[in-house]
């Protein structure tokens, strides 16, 4: 990093090259740390628009700055620690409140080691090139899980490894923090069970979400309002109290998701004011849609839709949840996306569109009320009397979580897969007998698909053998016939398949005997997975 810099005298560029160089070195390296954290780092253009904001939001606001005493910064997802030094290099703090702003008054929090050090030597140097004199350390830093701080059983080190981060800790924990800034992190756990490598739990935490955005959600599965992201704005919100200011770049997500209605009514109820910049960029939508939402402002740190938004709690305005959104437009590049955010410096150089959530929590692509009085086709609400039900019968058909092992167009490769998986599983049943409190589950993903009932066979040491009378046709898609391996042992969940079909007897280790179907008027077959 040092030979990379050393002949780049802008202090942005300095900037970006240490992003650069650690982001590459720790994708590499840590590769399944580095997923699991969402470990993407923050283009200047974006740190220094969050800056400025919050910096004329204060005043806007609550009449002060980020120079003044008593403005407690923190960056709780600091990286290597870009917030902090481009906030030092911004000129937003008076040469005079210099010292003492780094000295108390920011802050920051990182859980990963080398993270950590690289963010402790950047913001030092930053400080020194500025203020001059002798090298002070920077006492604001924190090797921490940001998380894990506030929870019931939380437990600092008792050891005495690190006797001056506790105390830094708890010296962080009893401020009255103003301003949350940075870049939280984007994970949302592991893609599959070979993956080993899930997001942590947190009791606290979580259950301030289920009691806010979770409760004034409709959606059904709520699972993604548990996402990094989303914890820490819950967390961000619980820490300024109610009197500050929240200003993120992450997944922009929760602008329109269904299982995000929740979360919009709790900003409504908990924030004065909503600004809201989606930077679109979501590269899981489909051809033409795909390239309106044009470059992704992470580059390929990121598939989903980027925002900023800037959230704050001002106790003494007279109206909450006043929600002003501005989309960044269609068909920009990266570079163009970019540019626009130099270009407005801060908030208040956007035109920004003021929006007047619905009933139902939307902000955008809000709903159509007739939709209501509409005759009701289906409800799993039994209490929902409105109309009578059309369809009765829901399931979510057969769940493999190895569809690439279990489904093949052809017979004769889908024998040899399913048996290849059998054997390497076997293999695993026997070493793990033999391997003692030593032995480590093999994670290859071209040997194997694990899942939570493929791995609790394992703890049980059972043995699988294959049958290819299991074989079954299945419509995988509509329209798409393709043998299935329909056997009990390595399929996920059948959910409530297997009352649909009486006569097609499912082999599972335990009981096959299907449960008997009633007559219940028109059934709903599922398109996905249905043996036949």
């Amino acid at each position: 990093m040092r030979n990379r810099a050393s002949g780049i005298t802008d202090a942005a560029a300095k900037q970006q090259i240490v992003k650069e160089l650690y982001e590459k070195f720790f994708q590499t390296a840590f590769s399944g740390t580095s997923d699991r954290l969402g470990i993407v780092y923050t283009p200047n253009e974006i740190v220094d628009f969050i800056i400025h904001s919050v910096d004329d939001a204060l005043k806007a606001e609550f009449g002060a700055s980020l120079s003044d005493k008593g403005v407690h910064v923190l960056d709780p997802f600091t990286g290597t620690g870009t917030f902090i030094v481009r906030l030092l290099q911004s000129g937003l703090i008076k040469p005079e409140d210099l010292a003492y702003k780094y000295r108390y008054e920011l802050h920051a929090n990182e859980l990963v080691l080398l993270a950590y050090y690289v963010a402790a030597i950047n913001i030092e140097e930053t400080y020194h090139e500025l203020a001059g004199g002798e090298y002070v350390p920077f006492e604001g830093i924190v090797l921490t899980d940001t998380f894990q701080m506030n929870e019931a059983d939380d437990e600092l080190d008792n050891h005495g490894v690190f006797p001056e981060n506790n105390e830094r800790a708890e010296a962080q924990k009893a401020l009255d923090i103003r301003v949350v800034i940075g870049n939280p992190p984007y994970s949302k756990g592991q893609e599959s069970g070979n993956d080993n490598n899930q997001n942590l739990n947190y009791p606290t935490l979580d259950a301030k979400i289920s009691a806010t955005y979770a409760a004034r959600s409709t959606a059904q599965n709520k699972n993604n309002l548990y996402d990094s992201y989303i914890r820490a704005i819950r967390w961000a919100s619980d820490r300024v109290g109610d009197r500050g200011i929240v200003s993120f770049v992450s997944n922009g997500g929760f602008i329109d998701g269904n299982t995000a209605d929740g979360l919009r009514k709790t900003f409504a109820a908990e924030f004065s004011s909503i600004y809201v910049f989606n930077l679109r960029g979501n590269q899981r939508t489909p051809g033409e849609q795909s390239r309106k939402e044009g470059g992704k402002v992470f580059g390929n740190g990121s598939r989903a839709t980027v925002a900023i938004y800037l959230l704050i709690k001002n106790p003494d305005d007279p109206k909450l949840g006043k929600v002003f959104y501005r989309d960044i437009g269609d068909y920009l590049t990266r570079e163009q996306k970019l540019e626009v955010v130099r270009t407005a410096r801060s908030y208040t150089g956007i035109d920004w569109t003021t929006i007047t959530p619905n009933a139902e929590g939307d902000w955008v692509n809000q709903r159509n009320a007739e939709f209501e009085s509409f005759t009701l086709l289906a409800s799993k609400d039994k209490s929902d009397q409105r109309n009578a039900r059309a369809l009765r019968t829901y399931s979510a058909g057969v769940r493999t979580n190895r569809d690439a092992w279990v489904f093949n167009f052809s017979r004769s490769k889908l024998a040899l897969n399913v048996e290849r998986l059998i054997a390497f599983y076997n293999t695993q049943v026997t070493e793990a007998d033999s391997g003692g409190t030593g032995w480590l589950r093999d994670n290859d993903p071209t040997q194997i698909s694990w899942s939570d009932a493929l791995a609790a066979r394992l703890a049980r040491r059972e043995k699988l053998e294959y049958n290819s009378d299991r074989v079954r046709t299945a419509l995988y898609r509509p329209f798409s016939r393709v043998p299935l391996y329909y056997d009990g042992s390595l399929l996920e969940r059948t959910t409530s398949f297997p009352g649909y079909a009486p006569l097609l007897k499912l082999r599972t280790g335990v009981s096959t005997q299907p449960r008997p179907v009633r007559a219940t008027g028109f059934r709903q077959l599922p398109y996905r997975q249905c043996p036949t």
